[in-house]
């Protein structure tokens, strides 16, 4: 990386989208940021950021250029005069990923975090076209994978598949190397599979979640002993929203959340009922949506950490993360959501994610392409889910137990459906039995009303069935309904509370699916989790 090497820079590469992706700032933008930081001139080769960085500084290149190496030293591309460094981590605090060196002849203006910050905030049309950019450059590195890292494992492993939809749904970079591909690593042994293989050649072997994020630096730093005025726990659509009206607000807000953003929802391939996006919108890229503006007003995001204790004899609130940490909240909402229910099958729990499966995301949909697959449920997730599977599965089947999807799943699914060539509704069905050694292969199902069992060769079980309340956390602390859910808006005497959000403890309050008597819909959830702060105000102002 001399100087005599600049010259031989290979062209960046082109995107259609480029001018957003990259775009150049007219000199009048630029001197607007200019208030914000100061000029400098580094020498040569000067490392301005370096992977794993947190917190790096913004810069704008006046002259010259700012060159992007990844992991393996390999150049990316160049941040040329007119253009600005950076994407999503300078507003999550997530750790940079890749390295930024100064080329001959560049001068810069350098801005520090906190004026950063200020600037987009301050600056309204430069934070838009700044935002806009910093998304497109995370997609563009999801794309290709630069300053990731890579997997080693096999398609067809539950401990794979986890890791696999862990990075994906947290939005981190990374390669995915199956052992049946010829550039797969020779020298790891079958017990150490899957592997992560980190940048500085670092083998992680079968690493936890928990793990990953920490590693990975996809959690930003909490303050040490600080109370937030917010929690919020749980990290789907309703909890994003408190989020981001709690942060947007002024309330100092700490997110957590046990596995990734979006909940189910973030499962879903396509939410087209969804207000304002006619052409529907993934549940994985709206819940980044959220992240994002969470990131951008302040708010803190704590994943891949469960929440097992909620102290409520105590004001400040406490609560007990996975791992040891504890936070501290003058107010707290409730927002884990619940789970799908399991069949009780024999072997069922071997083959889960061997086959059988929770959610149907691009990951599903390659492992069970040109074969049949099962979907249990009648929601509008087991609807969203057969019409994506029915893109590249050879037949989907839909099991109900009543007598068709009507009654509980949007019309213009259960239109879509009926209209499929290679989707297949049997109502009053069940499943009965799985079959399968190292992989899901066969199922029988039987029609109650006929008493007939039918057996087919599946390659995939998609159960989507009933809800069971992530609720064991607060058990100890707050009265619970008798399927476990948190009822809301009424005190121990059935009067009405301050808010249709409180639950009986003062500052607690529970929004989405895990509150009893709740709709189950993405927009619903949204609402709650926007409303219920204006009643963390209250609170907090009493």
């Amino acid at each position: 990386m001399s100087d005599v090497d600049t010259p031989l820079r290979p062209e960046p590469p082109v995107h259609a989208r480029e001018e957003q992706i990259f775009p150049r700032l007219a000199a009048p933008l630029i001197a607007r940021i200019a208030a914000y930081g100061a000029e400098e001139s580094p020498a040569s080769d000067t490392l301005l950021f370096g992977r794993g960085d947190r917190g790096p500084d913004f810069f704008v290149v006046l002259e010259g250029a700012i060159d992007l190496f990844d992991t393996d030293g390999g150049y990316v591309r160049s941040y040329l005069p007119g253009q600005f460094s950076g994407e999503l981590h300078l507003f999550s605090g997530r750790a940079s990923l890749l390295d930024g060196r100064a080329a001959a002849g560049t001068r810069l203006l350098r801005l520090a975090p906190a004026a950063f910050r200020r600037m987009a905030s301050a600056e309204p049309d430069i934070g838009e076209i700044v935002m806009r950019a910093f998304i497109l450059r995370r997609v563009d590195l999801l794309a290709t994978g630069f300053g990731g890292i890579t997997l080693v494992g096999s398609a067809e492993d539950p401990e794979t598949h986890r890791i696999r939809e862990f990075l994906t749904r947290n939005a981190h970079p990374h390669r995915f190397v199956d052992l049946r591909d010829p550039a797969a690593p020779d020298t790891l042994e079958a017990a150490e599979l899957p592997a992560v293989l980190l940048p500085e050649g670092r083998v992680l072997s079968r690493p936890s979640s928990a793990q990953l994020a920490d590693l990975l630096g996809l959690n930003a730093a909490a303050g040490r002993d600080e109370t937030y005025d917010l929690v919020v726990v749980g990290a789907g659509p309703a909890g994003l929203a408190a989020a981001v009206y709690g942060a947007s607000e002024g309330l100092s807000t700490f997110v957590v959340e046990a596995e990734a953003p979006g909940g189910q929802a973030g499962t879903s391939s396509r939410i087209e009922n969804y207000l304002g996006f006619p052409t529907g919108i993934s549940g994985q890229a709206l819940a980044g949506r959220a992240i994002t503006q969470a990131h951008k007003f302040g708010a803190v995001l704590r994943v891949s950490r469960r929440a097992e204790h909620l102290d409520c004899s105590a004001r400040p609130f406490r609560i007990a993360l996975e791992g040891g940490e504890t936070v501290s909240a003058r107010a707290v909402v409730i927002a884990t959501g619940a789970r799908y229910r399991r069949l009780d099958l024999p072997g069922y729990a071997a083959l889960e994610g061997r086959g059988i499966y929770y959610a149907a995301t691009p990951m599903e949909a390659q492992l069970c392409a040109g074969a049949e697959v099962v979907v249990v449920g009648g929601g509008n997730s087991a609807g969203q889910a057969a019409m994506f599977l029915s893109r590249s599965c050879a037949k989907v089947h839909i099991l109900v137990r009543g007598p068709g999807l009507a009654a509980t799943m949007s019309d213009y699914l259960v239109q879509r459906i009926a209209n499929s060539a290679n989707v297949q509704l049997h109502p009053y069905c069940e499943v009965t039995a799985v079959e399968g050694d190292e992989f899901l292969t066969r199922l029988s199902w039987r029609d109650r009303a006929s008493d007939a069992t039918e057996t087919r060769d599946v390659r995939g079980l998609f159960v989507m069935i009933g809800a069971a309340p992530n609720t064991e956390w607060v058990a100890d602390c707050l009265t619970l309904d008798p399927a476990g859910f948190v009822p809301t808006g009424l005190d121990a005497g059935g009067r009405p509370l301050t808010s249709p959000y409180a639950t009986t403890i003062d500052g607690v309050f529970a929004v989405g699916d895990v509150r009893a008597g709740s709709v189950k819909r993405v927009a619903s959830g949204v609402g709650e989790g926007a409303a219920v702060v204006s009643a963390v105000h209250r609170h907090l102002a009493g």
